[in-house]
């Protein structure tokens, strides 16, 4: 996976005050262009000396090494240029870098959504950039699909040797193996830890109306066309095959990673027996648990306070 091409394409609301932000296509390991952007950690930015000067002058694996990276995973019809995945950006970034991008069939990247499946190669490569430019620690937050995505990469992709397990070829390149024969290895690809908000526990889940509709929008011909002209989704047509691995199953898998599940009391997608049995799987230790009182579902529901206390948790915990 590696970057194909840099430059502009929507506006951003970035301050001219602080560090501008980057603009870059990235190639999946499938071949997908994924839109991505890169701004830098605005702590500082307005004290003397730390404005956009001296951050143009540092160079960027100065800048970057010490600072720690959010790798933003949005939520289904979401994308890079949508106000609430902006919003989580400009919050994040008074604490760290921040990449947001969007998955693949949303905003201006290419192919379809599948929904969770491939979407986890668009997430390794936006955190194998975030190593490219500097970064050595890097913290994956994903909501909602996002959130069940960033569980996936989280027990898929490892920096460790794996007993047994597939080996990894000289440099950056990626050995592909199916999820049912173990993790995968990839150099610069993995998360240091592990954010969830508003994730699902299990696929298939049709017990309220917000996710029979989803289920509706995603299954049936009429349905995708309202996905792609009504909320600029392009659904792919196939099923799963095999079922990817659910997020209750990837959960043991992400230690000694730290994991961060947070769940709204008043999410209308997934009642509370989702974040506890996410939790519940983790094991004694293996997950912080956030039941937040009033919210509903994903970026929109999550407000700048509860932003702020993500990006804390994300920027203060020690690499496993």
């Amino acid at each position: 996976m590696s970057s194909v091409s840099e430059g502009r394409f929507r506006g951003s609301s970035v301050p001219l005050l602080t560090p501008p932000p980057r603009f870059a296509t990235l190639l999946t390991d499938d071949g997908v262009p994924v839109e991505a952007v890169y701004v830098p950690c605005t702590a500082g930015s307005g004290a003397p000396g730390g404005g956009a000067v001296g951050a143009l002058a540092a160079t960027p694996a100065a800048t970057s090494a010490a600072t720690p990276a959010i790798v933003v995973a949005h939520g289904f019809t979401g994308a890079a240029d949508r106000p609430a995945v902006r919003r989580a950006a400009r919050v994040f970034a008074q604490r760290a870098a921040v990449i947001t991008f969007s998955f693949r069939g949303h905003g201006r990247s290419g192919g379809r959504s599948t929904v969770g499946d491939r979407e986890v190669l668009d997430l390794a490569a936006a955190v194998a950039w975030a190593r490219q430019l500097g970064h050595t620690r890097v913290v994956t937050v994903g909501f909602s699909m996002g959130g069940s995505v960033v569980l996936r990469h989280g027990a898929l992709y490892t920096a460790a040797p794996l007993a047994g397990g597939p080996e990894s070829a000289a440099g950056d390149t990626p050995v592909r193996v199916p999820e049912r024969e173990g993790r995968i290895r990839r150099t610069g690809a993995h998360s240091d830890a592990v954010v969830s908000v508003s994730a699902p526990a299990r696929w298939y889940y049709r017990g309220t109306a917000p996710m029979r509709r989803l289920h509706w929008v995603v299954t049936r011909p009429s349905g995708r066309l309202v996905g792609r002209y009504g909320f600029r989704t392009r659904i792919a047509t196939e099923e799963w095959d095999p079922v990817p691995l659910s997020p209750v199953a990837s959960v043991p898998l992400i230690a000694p990673a730290p994991l961060l599940l947070v769940h709204g009391d008043r999410d209308p997608y997934f009642p509370l027996d989702h974040p506890r049995m996410l939790a519940e799987a983790a094991g004694p230790g293996g997950a912080e648990l956030w039941l937040e009182r009033g919210m509903g579902h994903a970026e929109n529901a999550a407000d700048d306070a509860l932003l702020a206390r993500i990006a804390d948790w994300a920027t203060a915990t020690p690499p496993a």
